[in-house]
């Protein structure tokens, strides 16, 4: 009855798998293999239990940042991620301490804060976008190289 019951859940989450495409289940569907391969080992349910879990968290901790990063490698940055490494001008003082700063970004004007909370840019300076928290974009100032 064991085999049966791992069965379905190796056939459930391939066919989760196979709808998302995300690479959401794949490590569970190895698990519940695992699994239904001991029940005709003779293993008990606590054991086939382990065996699942142990397996689908060894698959997604090695393997699924392998595959996320050949696998996803064509992947359009949208959105925000599309900002992130740009250079753009700060439009006003950008001070942490006193919650000023901004930047036109691709027509739309940002707030703008940076990373060291001591350190002030100055209004025309070139910056560039190195993350985007809620909806303030982290900056620093931008060197160019020679």
């Amino acid at each position: 009855m064991d085999s049966i019951i791992w069965l379905i859940v190796l056939v459930v989450l391939l066919l989760v798998e196979i709808i998302t495409l995300g690479l959401t289940t794949i490590w569970f569907v190895g698990g519940a293999l695992v699994a239904f391969i001991s029940t005709y080992l003779k293993a008990n349910i606590w054991v086939q239990l382990i065996l699942f879990i142990v397996v689908s968290l060894i698959l997604l901790f090695f393997t699924r940042p392998v595959a996320v990063k050949y696998l996803n490698k064509k992947r359009v940055k949208t959105n925000y991620e599309g900002l992130i490494g740009k250079v753009v001008r700060v439009t006003e003082r950008v001070d942490n301490f006193n919650q000023t700063g901004a930047a036109v970004v691709n027509g739309q004007t940002w707030t703008v804060r940076t990373k060291e909370e001591k350190t002030c840019i100055e209004p025309g300076t070139k910056v560039q976008i190195i993350d985007i928290v809620g909806v303030k974009l982290i900056v620093k100032e931008y060197r160019e190289e020679i």
